[in-house]
Parts: structure tokens; sequence; C-alpha cells
């Protein structure tokens, strides 16, 4: 069941978005543009700038590219599983909680999502202007000001936006990111030094961290797809591709440069032509505040089902423009990282779920009943996540790591676990959902035999 059988209203364009929750989706993407949207969406300089996080140091590689590979297979997967969760629902993915936790326990995952993507689209920002003042050798200010008026537009007609960015810019990305890989590659890579992965499975971690951030998006779109598989391929094979790439320019970038973080934007301006191949980029990047911003908007939706959308995201493009020219979002990013520590397991929980729930069961109505046994298995997965690599903030947050630093020694677990802590949380979150879900399952399957 789901929100589509309200009366619908008149009030979007054909073919576009509903204003409100009280009307239908329309089904306008094919594979091509679930697949041009979601690789135009993982194409990010957020990604080169935090490959030095996935990078082994004096390992070969071929070691850090196969974590990448790894990690990117992993959250993909999941990414896609939404997709077409939500595909077949044809409701957002904070509508499609509902199913799973209930009508008012979903206000819950939808409350950290709006926090989540304020300060994702803040973050985004933060990168076009960053970038596109080092291009230009300008002040960052008038690009945070442009940068937050462009994606607030581009939030207002999102379909329309959408299949311009599957038909045009994924194609100006794609020339743009290999023109860069062949200047990189060009140059000699000597044997990787700096990085700030510990294993194998940390690296991983990190890219799987990348489409899981998405998950609580992206059903925000795929509910437009023409069907499930669309959905599901699109989406998973768009993003996983497009993370595989990025995250590997970073890294043979920082092997041919040495540089790292924001410094990786000018080590890639530095080659000929590279400031128009970062331009480029630094449009195309566009893209990814317009998404978080758009489904701020879709996402409090779950709790004002009649607000407009137009407005909503007016209200949230201006928020996070004002944060991105007064707020030091590299000291939120570790907050970032702790909500997208919450989504990995919620992952889990919801396709463990919908996996073992009968076709057209899936309540997503108002009056959607509430099922807080879920809570239990969306929890643990994120107490285990912490306990084996607590999220670590510097400063005033300090005391959260050394509090789940001293859990971990309670248990005897070695901080240098080398585990993957995505992995963890979401074997656990899985595996007790599973037995939540057994007793239901067993039950149909005697009834039916």
């Amino acid at each position: 069941m789901s929100t589509s059988n309200a009366v619908p209203s008149t009030g979007s364009a054909p073919g576009e978005a509903p204003l409100t929750l009280a009307e239908p989706p329309a089904p306008v993407l094919g594979l091509r543009d679930t697949f041009g949207l979601w690789a135009n969406l993982g194409v990010s300089l957020l990604l080169p700038v935090a490959a030095v996080f996935v990078v082994l140091p004096g390992r070969p590689l071929s070691t850090t590219l196969g974590a990448i590979v790894v990690g990117a297979v992993i959250g993909a997967t999941l990414l896609g599983l939404a997709a077409a969760a939500g595909a077949r629902e044809r409701v957002p993915t904070m509508v499609l909680l509902r199913g799973l936790l209930g009508r008012r326990a979903s206000a819950l995952p939808t409350a950290v999502n709006l926090v989540q993507c304020v300060g994702w689209a803040t973050f985004e920002i933060v990168i076009i202007a960053e970038a596109a003042s080092r291009a230009l050798d300008a002040p960052r200010w008038p690009f945070v000001l442009a940068a937050g008026v462009l994606a607030t537009a581009m939030a207002l007609r999102p379909l329309g936006v959408a299949r311009v960015l599957a038909r045009y810019a994924v194609w100006a990305a794609l020339a743009a990111v290999v023109y860069l890989f062949v200047n990189v590659l060009a140059e000699p890579l000597p044997p990787l030094t700096d990085g700030a992965a510990t294993s194998f499975w940390t690296a991983a971690d990190i890219v799987i961290a990348l489409p899981v951030s998405w998950f609580p998006l992206v059903a925000d779109y795929t509910r437009h797809a023409r069907s499930a598989r669309a959905a599901g391929v699109g989406a998973g094979l768009g993003y996983g591709l497009a993370t595989i790439v990025m995250f590997t320019l970073g890294v043979v970038a920082l092997a041919a440069y040495g540089s790292a973080g924001f410094d990786v934007i000018d080590a890639l301006l530095a080659v000929p032509l590279g400031a128009l191949a970062v331009l480029v980029l630094v449009t195309v990047e566009l893209d990814e505040a317009f998404a978080n911003v758009y489904s701020t908007a879709v996402s409090a939706q779950n709790l004002v089902a009649r607000a407009d959308r137009r407005l909503l995201a007016v209200g949230v493009g201006a928020v996070a423009t004002l944060l991105a020219l007064t707020f030091d979002i590299a000291a939120y990013e570790p907050f970032l990282f702790l909500i997208g520590a919450v989504f990995v397991p919620l992952a889990g929980v919801l396709l463990v779920a919908y996996a073992t729930t009968p076709r057209g069961a899936w309540d997503t109505s108002d009056t959607a009943p509430a099922r807080p046994l879920f809570l239990l298995p969306w929890a643990a997965g994120f107490l285990a996540y912490q306990l084996t690599l607590p999220t670590y903030f510097a400063g005033p947050g300090a005391g959260w790591t050394a509090w789940w630093s001293a859990r971990q020694a309670d248990l005897g677990i070695d901080p240098a676990n080398g585990w993957s802590a995505s992995l963890v949380g979401l074997a656990v979150a899985v595996g007790l959902t599973a037995l939540v879900c057994l007793p239901g399952v067993l039950r149909r399957r005697r009834t039916a035999a």
C-alpha cells in the first residue's frame, strides 16, 4: 500500500516531480536516464579530495585500487537494492521507511536525514566554491552564492534537471575525467607513502560509505523510474562505476604529485588545460548540491505531506548557502560521517525486511502501524559500527570518541582491529532483522502449505 491512493493534485508540471505527497509520481525515467543521473552524482570532487583516506601507505598501488573496487561494489549493491524498492513502491525513501518502522516512527530517520542533507548540501557548496576560486584565482564567497542559487533553482524542476544531467552533463564530466586521467598517468607513479588507511577493510569502509550515504535519498528519484530493474541497475551501476573512477583519480594524483586533500585540486589545475577540466567538474558538482537540497524538501514532506516542495527547497537552499558562507564545514564533517554510520545498518534492516515481506503488503500509508521491533537491529548495528571503529572527533566532540574507545577496551576489542565497521554493522543489523522476520516467514509458509 502506498501514498499514491490519495486524490491527485494538478499543481505539478506534466512529467515533473509532484509538489506534494498527495500527487502520484510520474514514471518518466528509463534505464539510460537513471544510469546517467547516478553516474553524474558519482562524479564528485569530494572523492579525489578524500582519496588520501583510502590509501594504504607502503602497500602496492594495486592493493588500494582493490579496496576501492570492493568498497564500491558493496556500497553500490546496497544502493541499487534500495533504489529498486523505491521504484516498486513509488514513494520517497523516508516514506518507504513507514513500511519498516510505521508512520510515526519513520519521523526518527527523517529527522536525522534532514540534518544530513543540509550538511552535505553545505559541504558540496563549499567544495564547488573552493575549487572554482582556486581555478580562477578569485575570492570564494561569490561562488558560494552562485552555487547556492543555482542548486536551489535546479531543485525546483528536479526531473527536468535529471534528464539533462543524464543526456548531456554526464558526457562533459566523462570527457573532463578522461582528460585528467591521461595527464596524470603520463607522470611517473612512485610508491605511495602518504595515506590514512590502516588496513584493506578500513580503506574499503570509506568507499562503502559514499554510495550508502545516498541510501536515504535514492528513492526520491527512483520512484519516477519506469521499472524496478531500471532503478536498481541504473543507480547501482552508475554510482558504483563513478565511485571507482573518481577515487582512483584521487589516488593516482596523490601518487603522481604527492598532493592530498584540497591540494589535489591544485595538482589537477597544474596539468595543461587543467583549469578548464576542473571547471567542468565544478559545474557538474552542482548536481550533488541540487540533489541534497531537493531531497531535504522531499524528506520533510514525510512529516508535512501537503507542504509544497518548491517552498521547502528555497528555504533549504538559503540555509545551506548561509552555512557555507559562515560555518567551518570541515569541523562538521565528522558529524556527517557519524550520521552516515546511522544509515549503514538501517539500509540492511530495510532490505531484509522488504525482501521478506509479501509483494503488495509493504504499507507506506498515513496509517502504517508501528513496528518497534525493527528499531532493535538498527540500534544494534549502529552500536556494532561504533565499537568496531568509533567516529573520530577532535575538540569539543572528543568525549564521544573517548567513550567508545573505553567501551572497546572493556570488551577487549583492539582499536587497530582493521575490520570494516560498515560490514560489521551491516552483518549485525541483517542477522537480527532476519531473526525478527523469521516467525512471519515460517507462518506464511505453513499457511501456504
